[in-house]
């Protein structure tokens, strides 16, 4: 007869400890995320149909791939928790919630936000949902929660706007994805504030995986922020996330990301939205820190739809920040828009890359493209790879690049109105980036200019006060 401590150890010897996972992957690493998790046979059969997708495909050779000679059998890619879910600022951690309020989050969730998700390595560790969300129908929690609470929602849409054989890191998150967000706002509901989340990487040589399925139904508006950091500074870590929009009729969605990560972050995100008839997405897209491969895309599936891509990248010494958008026009009279922002200083790197198509059903479509880019010193690039596919004979596209230095008549004219130097530049760059941040929300856009001051200073554009 077996008993309780055999099944134990058998259960042992199949499948990791949660906070004792080896570097590397395999078909024992995937099993041992979903028996943690204790998820449904459909689920785990998705990551191990991912496993052997990913194992099919080779690294790609572009980006700052070739450059970073990257072995993903260097990371351990589950870093458990070991916590259950917290409700309440008081029962998390004092360690992790030390480092949490240096970001402010607390406070903003106490004053502004409707909800709150935040991830430390690989599991949330603190969930709250405000009732105000939950009285309107609204579904807010991590995604974990979501597979086990709402596995039909789950299940229809994960998968079906980034497919697990997009490309080989589509695959990765596929197949050990943990945490990240999940939101279904229902027919011609909108968020009373910003939904929000906050992703955290503490752990030496690990990958963090989150995925995120956000759902506005018919006539619905989902506003939602993400901040995304690493602590770190020893070896190297590894991001790559699996973000899913789905924006049904008339419905809208403005999803935003500050990714302020340390420097020895590899960042390759996955970022796409599907909007039918009449709807609406728009992505911004700041890029701090970490080298950085990402292009949030948007497929205008129905007629009449319409999105915006309004992405900013700084790179420093030691950067690549390969950024830019990806957008398909599918539905008649479709409209796009993509603004690019990128500063290169301190001999960093910048790359707009970019994608536009007119598929041959679309009519009467039209795109507008603008990337700039602002070079600090000799030693830094900026560069623009525009892929524009006018299959469709009907669309129109219009595209536009700057590659320049800051302005030294302009530095001049602000220091005889009385600023020193600095501060100048200061203004000058805030004023280049302007674009985008002006899209911010108010606590975001605060924190972004702080953001801008600590990159100059780092970059040696301005002293350090």
């Amino acid at each position: 007869m077996e008993t309780t401590l055999d099944k134990t150890t058998q259960e042992s010897d199949q499948y990791y400890k949660a906070d004792n996972f080896p570097k590397g992957l395999t078909r024992k690493v995937v099993e041992s995320i979903s028996h943690i998790k204790n998820e449904p046979g459909w689920l785990t059969e998705f990551r191990l149909k991912a496993f052997e997708v990913y194992n099919s495909k080779p690294m790609p050779t572009w980006g700052f791939i070739p450059e970073a000679n990257i072995n993903l059998d260097n990371y351990v890619h589950y870093v458990g928790s070991n916590q259950k879910k917290k409700k309440s600022w008081d029962d998390v951690d004092p360690e992790i919630l030390r480092s949490f309020e240096k970001l402010g989050i607390p406070e903003h969730e106490r004053k502004y936000l409707a909800g709150i998700e935040t991830m430390n390595d690989s599991e949330t560790i603190y969930a709250n949902v405000k009732k105000e969300l939950t009285d309107l129908g609204i579904i807010f929690c991590d995604i974990d929660t979501a597979i086990k609470e709402y596995p039909e929602l789950v299940r229809k849409y994960i998968g079906t706007v980034v497919t697990i054989g997009d490309n080989k890191f589509s695959a990765l998150n596929s197949c050990v994805f943990s945490g990240g967000s999940f939101a279904y706002v229902p027919k011609g509901v909108k968020t009373p504030m910003p939904l929000q989340a906050y992703f955290k990487v503490t752990a030496l040589s690990s990958g963090q995986y989150e995925r995120t399925l956000l759902i506005a139904d018919e006539g619905a508006h989902i506003e939602y922020s993400e901040g995304c950091t690493s602590v770190q500074d020893a070896g190297t870590n590894f991001h790559t996330a699996v973000v899913e929009l789905v924006a049904l009729k008339g419905a809208k969605i403005e999803y935003t990301t500050i990714q302020n990560w340390k420097k020895n972050m590899y960042n390759w995100t996955v970022k796409r939205g599907l909007c039918h008839e009449s709807a609406h997405i728009t992505w911004t897209d700041c890029n701090i820190g970490a080298n950085t491969i990402k292009y949030p895309g948007i497929v205008l599936l129905g007629d009449n739809s319409t999105g915006d891509v309004l992405s900013l990248a700084f790179a420093g010494k030691g950067q690549i920040q390969d950024t830019g958008a990806r957008i398909i026009h599918v539905g008649k009279n479709t409209r796009s828009n993509i603004l690019a922002k990128g500063v290169s200083l301190d001999g960093g790197i910048n790359s707009y890359r970019g994608l536009v198509k007119f598929d041959a059903k679309s009519q009467g479509s039209y795109s507008h493209v603008k990337c700039d880019g602002l070079m600090m010193d000799d030693r830094s690039q900026s560069h623009a790879y525009p892929y524009n596919d006018a299959t469709g004979e009907n669309g129109t596209l219009n595209y536009e690049a700057t590659v320049s230095k800051i302005d030294e008549d302009q530095l001049f004219y602000l220091q005889t109105r009385g600023l020193s130097e600095d501060d100048a530049k200061l203004l000058i760059i805030n004023g280049f980036c302007e674009g985008v941040t002006k899209h911010l929300d108010v606590e975001y856009s605060v924190e972004m200019t702080k953001l801008i001051k600590m990159i100059l200073e780092d970059g040696k554009v301005i002293q350090e006060t």
